[in-house]
């Protein structure tokens, strides 16, 4: 056990290049089971990133889900990983179908190349990041239902900023998330996306996407005061990392054809240093990063989101209808 949590603390350590800056913050329980659940979406990214074909990773994928049926069933000796993320999914009390709802998502990726609407964009956010969102709050603790929609909003937040980050990386895959609905409302087209034509155009289409992102950040901003206390430093340091990750995209001006726009790692180090000082409190003060108003040009998108938490049967949490598959924002 203790040799299995060595493994995927020190996979977190060198790959989760954002949050491990704000795993470390956590009791160590709670860092653990983030490392365990970060190591198994990491695995789910692998698979989806490697150099096999399409048809290769739908089947090594397949392989993947029964083995994390096994392991949620306590058999885990199909991978090192297995016995500290049974230990860390019964300590936490984590829903399996979290983890299904993540690979449905990584599927998504190998069936779906462009997404017609922001509704059709939502289902795979979910997927790959409202059930993280989700997920992570089994292990923060809570006892406020409500906080269960705005962990989701969280979750979708942090994924428009990585959309809005990769938009030249993803194209280059042939892979197009922002809803083609938005790029014709600002008459630029996926052909100049993928060529990367930085134009007035595109500035408007990624600010109109960068205010929908801000409006996420600032309704997930509630979730701070309802996660356990010893939490809150945490998922602040989570919330902070990736909302000033979108004001440096907002800074740049757009220009996210060039070099990735990182956070450095005095920047990251810095913010987890003022999260371990308690100096974000008030909570209710101000909101993540350089943001404005919630309700921004984009707040009709709201009538067109028909989910809600508490949906589902098993009253763990919402989530859309499953995408043609049937893919994760540690």
């Amino acid at each position: 056990m203790e040799r299995s949590y060595r493994q995927l603390e020190q996979i977190a350590r060198v790959r989760a290049r954002n949050f491990y800056y704000a795993f470390v913050l956590l009791p160590a329980d709670r860092r653990r089971a983030l490392c365990a659940v970060y190591a198994f979406m990491r695995h789910c990214d692998d698979i989806s990133d490697s150099d096999s074909s399409d048809d290769e990773k739908r089947e090594k994928l397949q392989c993947w889900r029964r083995q994390l049926e096994g392991a949620l069933r306590g058999e885990c000796q199909s991978h090192p990983m297995f016995p500290a993320f049974f230990d860390s999914v019964t300590r936490f009390a984590i829903p399996g179908s979290y983890f299904h709802w993540i690979l449905d998502g990584v599927e998504m990726d190998l069936a779906v190349r462009k997404y017609e609407t922001f509704a059709d964009l939502y289902r795979y956010c979910f997927n790959v990041a409202g059930s993280v969102g989700l997920t992570c709050l089994q292990i923060f603790g809570c006892r406020d239902e409500r906080a269960r929609r705005h962990a989701e909003e969280c979750g979708i937040a942090f994924q428009l900023t990585n959309i809005l980050r990769d938009v030249k990386e993803d194209a280059s895959m042939g892979r197009i998330y922002l809803p083609l609905e938005d790029l014709r409302r600002f008459g630029y087209s996926a052909e100049e996306l993928v060529q990367g034509v930085l134009d007035d155009r595109f500035r408007d289409l990624m600010t109109f996407q960068a205010r929908r992102a801000r409006d996420y950040y600032n309704r997930a901003r509630n979730l701070l005061s309802m996660v356990d206390k010893v939490s809150r430093p945490g998922l602040w340091a989570m919330m902070e990392i990736y909302g000033r990750l979108l004001d440096k995209i907002v800074r740049a001006k757009y220009e996210v054809f060039g070099p990735v726009v990182r956070l450095s790692t005095s920047e990251k180090c810095l913010i987890a240093i003022k999260a371990l000082a308690g100096r974000f409190l008030p909570l209710g003060a101000g909101r993540i990063g350089d943001t404005q108003k919630p309700g921004g040009p984009d707040a009709a998108d709201r009538s067109g989101d028909k989910r809600r938490t508490g949906d589902f049967p098993d009253g763990t949490g919402s989530r859309p209808e499953s995408g043609p598959s049937g893919d994760p924002p540690l």
